[in-house]
């Protein structure tokens, strides 16, 4: 029976009889019949079937002998496979078949490898049997089912340390695990939960190693072939066209995302070069497009992208986003939406308008789509209720005015924001003035900025500016550098209009940061840049709102395309990819990050099917439009550094800390009530010191990481093909101690969960309010000689709204806001463990160290929710102003705004 045991009282095997050169000898009189038989594995790719190594391996008679009086003993394997959680009478009837066809012994086939060589054939052990039994067992858990298989095996085995699987029936399956008894009197257990793919489709058996972690200088002789070859089958031959059941992991640069065939206006530019670097992405290996021979031909929704089979969303996560909620928000709920309100996509008249979102609704034009909307599962924030004629769509209020619905209009609620919003991550100190572009000025005009001493001083209450700068009381949030190459094309897209800016911030004595000035630029000459204050009276007054909604509109666009989608999604696939790659998943690394990258290459690739694509929800939706993608590469090819992904060295880079050994994160912060990084350290300096502890333990030998091969081979393939267009850059850390290793693995753990978390689960709560966080802009701010200028002063409040997205740009943001900031049902949180995946590793002081980690992640969920009663702490408690709990490590389904996924999972 499958046993589910609690973290802190996991079963574990001990450690392998071999591993300290003790073993129980059984001594029998009679000798054993064998014969020799061949054992064929994947050997690599697959691409045509696989290329297959054959190896000659010794496996007993069918003859069973008496154990009592032979050197033979007899062991159980028991092999637990999940079923669909939701079966159609079909499943039940397929079913049916599968158990006669187990119960015949032609089902699944399995053999053990011993961690010894035979020395007749200088292969590992081996010993075959095939499941039998009529029905299989049933667990706790109605879905999950088990069989057995029985060996008759030599006293002399050894330890089993793999397992060869094959599949005869002619569909795939998914194998939880396999528990092997009888050797020694303790289980052994085998964690598999992957996919078993059918003959049918792959004639080669699947390896599964058990759960002891070996470096690869430590691998027993009898499975070190298995090992290699395991890699081999995995990485495939760089060819062909990749179909669902494979499990083969290779780069392709990001050419998927144009549609030259369909249209001349979905033509996109290639991101992999000088010009257009970009990380690289899981390859398909679909056929070029009949336009452009480098560019590959589109798979479109609903049928789905490739990823490695054991990538795709499981069957919980399935209901809740691919089949169910993700593909039919962009299958049936956006078109929808497109077509009740697309006859009149006009702006907001009030601000009554977008209330009416929440408390009316939107009733959606259905007859097209009626079965389509119908499945769509929808979670918290969208409720829907029948109504005559349609289905309501009503959204649920957004954290952000659930409170205080005005906060959005003070400018410390702006400031604010940039500390503790969605998008925390942009704010720098002002360490030199004046302030100086990058940008070459024979291009792009003058280097100074257009915000001036005078300027600042009127808004610092007699402070001079050399004082606030010296006393770091002086931030800025430039998004100058990075958007002025793009404003002139941006905002030659009909209804769009967008500057590149600069804001300045000043941190009062109070404490309270506020923004003082705005540096707002369209072209090249000075006469295009101007500089706006909050001023006094009404007029200036609105045109200060309009200032602030037009740099929001610039970070929402920065925030999703380089803070969230570049920085985390895109440069986390090639880490995911070279782990398969290049570490056996019975490396310790592969084990210690294998739970941050759990469906990370599917979300990415839905990402690049319906989001980021030409034509996507992204272009559709926030200000660069179809150079969106153009905007994120030259902020990779400009901004990214691995070195700098780290957040004491991001926080220390932007001026917002400097460096103190005296603190336990290493570094102390500029303004101390910043509720990203202070909870953000507390995360970071947890997950620093369970990898420290757990690479520690590992790698005891001075020289263990350098040689490492798998290791080795692991970081290098990151630099050269994963992010093959920054090879050559010199800030790559080196990896040659543990101390390199802990802190590159830190990095990467960081930024799969805290880093994500931060800037991804606020994404409704502050962005489903439109007028707080609006993804573009359709009007600039008109001047007095315009003729605008007299409909502003008329109706000011009907310019600032129809200078917003439409209601139809509005209310898809939304919803794609909405299914990006929820949590699935079986989300895996920072600090936790599968249940199913209990025994991912034999190694008690390793689970003792997890356990520790797990210990302090709740420690430090109390300290943030004791940081968010704190009265000092205006960031994050006062009057309407709502807790920081996107850091704290737990949550439930749903959108929540808090939870640390393992992940990046949405």
């Amino acid at each position: 029976m499958l046993s589910i045991n609690p973290l802190n009282s996991i079963t574990l095997c001990r450690s392998p009889p071999f591993s300290n050169g003790t073993r129980r000898r059984i001594h029998f009189s009679s000798v054993s019949r064998w014969r020799r038989v061949q054992t064929k594995a994947v050997v690599s790719g697959g691409d045509n079937g696989g290329q297959i190594k054959t190896t000659t391996t010794t496996t007993k008679t069918s003859a069973l002998l008496d154990t009592s009086d032979s050197n033979e003993i007899e062991v159980k394997a028991m092999i637990t496979i999940r079923k669909k959680m939701k079966e159609k009478l079909i499943d039940k009837i397929e079913d049916q078949w599968e158990y006669f066809i187990n119960g015949v012994g032609q089902g699944i086939q399995i053999q053990l490898i011993s961690h010894q060589i035979d020395p007749v054939t200088n292969s590992g052990k081996s010993v075959q049997s095939n499941v039998r039994g009529w029905i299989p067992k049933p667990s706790s858990v109605s879905y999950i089912v088990e069989y057995d298989a029985n060996f008759t095996v030599p006293s002399d085995f050894g330890y089993p340390c793999a397992i060869l699987i094959t599949n005869l029936h002619a569909k795939e399956f998914y194998l939880l695990e396999i528990v092997i008894h009888g050797f020694n009197g303790e289980p052994i257990f085998f964690p598999a939960n992957t996919w078993i793919h059918s003959h049918n489709d792959n004639h080669e058996s699947r390896i599964i190693f058990c759960n002891q972690a070996y470096l690869p200088s430590q691998t027993p002789a009898g499975i070190k072939d298995l090992r290699r070859e395991e890699l081999l089958s995995i990485r495939g031959t760089g060819k062909g066209e990749r179909k669902q059941h494979d499990r083969i992991y290779d780069y392709a640069p990001y050419n998927d995302l144009g549609n030259p065939d369909k249209d001349k206006e979905l033509v996109r530019p290639i991101l992999e070069g000088v010009q257009t670097p970009y990380p690289r992405r899981c390859r398909t290996g679909r056929p070029p497009t009949l336009s452009d021979p480098f560019s590959e031909s589109r798979i479109e929704k609903p049928h789905p992208v490739y990823v490695p089979r054991d990538e795709t969303f499981e069957e919980i996560k399935q209901n809740t986003f691919s089949s169910g909620r993700l593909k039919a928000l962009f299958h049936n709920l956006i078109p929808s939406l497109a077509a009740t309100l697309s006859s009149s996509d006009i702006s907001f008249k009030c601000f009554s308008d977008i209330d009416k979102l929440y408390i009316d609704g939107v009733l959606l034009n259905v007859e097209e789509n009626k079965g389509g909307i119908n499945d769509l599962l929808l979670g918290k924030v969208m409720n829907q209720v029948l109504s005559a004629g349609g289905r309501l769509l009503k959204y649920e209020i957004p954290d952000i005015i659930k409170r205080d619905r005005f906060s959005w209009l003070r400018d410390n609620e702006f400031a604010r924001q940039t500390l503790a919003g969605v998008n925390p991550v942009n704010i720098e100190l002002l360490k030199e003035f004046p302030i100086q572009s990058k940008l070459d000025p024979a291009v792009y005009g003058p280097l100074e900025s257009a915000i001036t001493k005078e300027l600042l001083e009127q808004e610092l209450g007699g402070m001079s500016l050399e004082k606030a700068i010296e006393e770091k009381r002086l931030f800025i949030i430039d998004y100058h550098d990075i958007l002025l190459p793009f404003i002139k094309k941006m905002n030659s897209i009909p209804g769009r209009e967008a500057y590149a800016s600069r804001t300045i911030l000043f941190n009062s004595n109070s404490g309270i940061l506020r923004p003082i000035a705005i540096e707002l630029s369209l072209h090249q000459t000075r006469t295009s840049r101007r500089v706006y204050t909050h001023g006094h009276d009404a007029t200036t007054h609105w045109i200060w709102k309009l200032a602030k909604a037009h740099v929001c509109s610039n970070d929402a666009g920065i925030h999703q395309l380089v803070n969230h989608w570049l920085r985390t999604h895109a440069c986390m696939e090639p880490y995911i990819i070279a782990t398969h790659r290049q570490l056996s998943s019975m490396h310790p690394i592969y084990k210690l990050l294998h739970p941050h990258m759990r469906y990370t290459l599917e979300i990415n690739a839905i990402a690049r099917q319906n989001l980021i694509n030409g034509g996507g929800i992204i272009e559709a939706s926030f200000s660069p439009g179809k150079y969106a993608m153009e905007l994120s590469s030259a902020a990779y090819k400009n901004m990214w550094q691995f070195d700098l992904e780290s957040l004491p060295a991001d926080l220390i880079r932007r001026g917002m800390a400097v460096e103190d050994s005296s603190m336990s994160c290493g570094v102390k912060l500029v303004i101390d009530d910043y509720p990203y990084a202070a909870d953000g350290l507390l995360i970071w300096s947890a997950i620093k010191e369970w990898v420290e502890s757990y690479v520690k333990h590992f790698y005891t030998d001075l020289n263990s990481v350098t040689t490492d091969v798998e290791l080795q081979a692991w970081w290098t393939e990151i630099k050269t093909k994963g992010h093959h267009d920054k090879k050559n850059e010199p800030w790559w850390p080196k990896l040659n101690t543990k101390e390199d290793l802990s802190g590159i693995l830190t990095t990467m753990i960081w930024v799969a969960s805290g880093q994500h978390a931060a800037i991804n689960f606020g994404q409704y709560p502050f962005g489903g309010y439109v007028p707080n966080r609006p993804t573009l802009m359709r009007k600039l701010i008109p001047q007095e000689n315009e003729p605008d200028y007299e409909n502003f002063i008329q109706n000011p409040q009907l310019f600032f709204l129809s200078s917003l997205p439409t209601q139809l740009q509005a209310t898809k943001v939304m919803a794609v806001q909405d299914t990006l900031s929820t949590h699935s049902a079986d989300e895996e949180y920072l600090g936790q463990v599968n249940l199913q995946h209990n025994h991912w590793i034999n190694d008690h002081e390793i689970m003792k160290l997890l356990n520790k980690f797990s210990s302090r992640l709740e420690e430090i969920e109390e300290i943030i929710n004791a940081r968010n009663k704190d009265t000092s702490l205006k960031n994050r408690n006062g009057a309407g102003v709502p807790p920081y709990e996107l850091l704290l490590p737990t949550s439930g389904p749903g959108v929540t705004g808090r939870g640390i996924p393992n992940s990046i999972s949405i």
